[in-house]
């Protein structure tokens, strides 16, 4: 069986912000439908690497790839169509409060150059099914709960069949129980193919759902750290 072409790929990688060097010696490989968990403190360069996944902050050293990007090689007009590729979540969801459900999603689908609106139509219907929203096409999202919220941001996130998912604190702004119900939510989606790379500081969420861990510290990218041996 021939061994599966990772979706990320980041080896010898340096990470700078502003000149100053915040991450070195990167070696990571994430596999489609894994999840992972990224955590360390604040200032520790958590926000560095996802940020330079998406094409928001400049490869320069090293060796990186994802959903087929050269990162080394990103020019500012492939951005739009690496994040067509990616999902990303936020724990502030980043909805648009103006339009209702339908609207923020067809939103998206519009300013990624989907033209048929029967076409629009299916695929809406089919990522709200998806994230059990299934009912709330006209709801506005002030009438949406916490969980509601986020789970219309994930929808949004699966408009475009992403390859990778990158969640950053999707549950930070969450209580406990609807947290657990948002990471079920993404480990079913991990389940169906899409690789998650998933922020947090909730160690809480690693014990009830364990997956692989990476963690920042020291400036330096540790793969596969358990929480209970980076403590």
């Amino acid at each position: 069986m021939s061994e599966q072409t990772p979706i990320i790929h980041y080896a010898d990688v340096s990470l700078f912000q502003q000149n100053n060097l915040v991450l070195s010696d990167i070696q990571l490989k994430i596999l489609p439908g894994e999840f992972v968990y990224l955590i360390g403190t604040t200032g520790s360069g958590k926000s560095t690497l996802i940020k330079s996944l998406y094409g928001e902050l400049p490869v320069e050293r090293g060796t990186a790839s994802i959903a087929g990007f050269d990162l080394t090689k990103l020019k500012i007009s492939q951005i739009p169509l690496l994040r067509r590729k990616l999902g990303v979540v936020f724990q502030d969801f980043q909805l648009l409060f103006d339009r209702d459900v339908e609207d923020n999603l067809d939103f998206v689908l519009r300013a990624t150059d989907w033209k048929n609106k029967a076409d629009c139509k299916q695929r809406i219907d089919e990522v709200l099914e998806m994230v059990g929203l299934q009912t709330k096409h006209h709801k506005m999202p002030h009438e949406l709960s916490g969980g509601e919220q986020q789970r219309l941001a994930i929808a949004r996130a699966l408009l475009n069949k992403p390859e990778v998912i990158i969640a950053d604190e999707p549950t930070g702004n969450l209580d406990p129980n609807t947290s657990d119900d948002i990471l079920r939510l993404l480990h079913h989606i991990s389940s169906k193919g899409t690789a998650i790379l998933m922020a947090t500081h909730d160690y809480r969420i690693l014990d009830q759902f364990p997956s692989h861990v990476i963690r920042c510290e020291g400036g330096k990218v540790l793969v596969n750290k358990l929480l209970k041996q980076a403590n």
